[in-house]
């Protein structure tokens, strides 16, 4: 039986990107100190994770590892005074990549929900963390509330910011409920102004966010 072919994502190396043979990645990580990469079963996964947020597939040191990360419940009061607790969290959870995908905002202090869209089809973490995020604006400014919002996607802050989704995801019938939402997002985001500060959750220091969905 012939071996699957894998795609290989190479986000911190000699050279970056998705290549398609083992020998190709090695000549990207070898020598290269701290190098971070991963293999995928499909060009559309590697494609997606080279573009995504790197923690989403590989722990925070770089290293496949069931090592436990720090949790809100055993944090130090020094690093609990780092954290404005009076704001929102969001997050996603996505099974697969691309999957299954459902996203949600909380309180900050009790993790208790504000809001939770999904299931949607054929999505993935960076989608739904992007529509958190402007879920989350939207319903700030309706209540005319200055409360901050924690994410702890770079990507999908990116997003933001740029009023643009960059996504490798293609548009089917299947994931075209979730699409609709990211069209009006965009369009949200290029019509309106907002105060509210966006800020990185801290996760290899901080632990999981509240609005963690626990699934990992």
């Amino acid at each position: 039986m012939a071996k699957k072919k894998k795609y290989y994502v190479v986000w911190k190396g000699n050279d970056t990107g998705v290549f398609d043979s083992w020998t190709e990645c090695q000549l990207q990580i070898k020598g290269y100190p701290g190098a971070r990469y991963k293999s995928f079963k499909t060009k559309e996964e590697a494609e997606a994770a080279y573009h995504g947020e790197i923690t989403e597939y590989i722990d925070y040191t770089g290293k496949s590892s069931d090592k436990a990360k720090p949790s809100i419940a055993t944090m130090s009061e020094e690093i609990r005074a780092q954290i404005n607790w009076e704001s929102i969290s969001v997050d996603a959870a996505c099974s697969g990549n691309p999957g299954v995908m459902e996203y949600r905002g909380v309180h900050t202090s009790d993790a208790s929900e504000i809001f939770r869209l999904g299931p949607f089809q054929h999505g993935t973490n960076n989608l739904g963390e992007f529509l958190a995020l402007v879920h989350g604006l939207a319903l700030l400014k309706k209540q005319k509330s200055d409360l901050p919002i924690y994410s702890d996607s770079r990507t999908a802050m990116s997003w933001v910011r740029n009023k643009k989704v960059k996504t490798t995801i293609k548009r089917t019938p299947m994931n075209k409920k979730m699409f609709d939402l990211v069209d009006r997002a965009e369009i949200w985001l290029h019509n309106n102004t907002y105060t509210t500060e966006i800020i990185k959750w801290d996760t290899p220091n901080w632990g999981e966010i509240p609005a963690d969905f626990g699934r990992k």
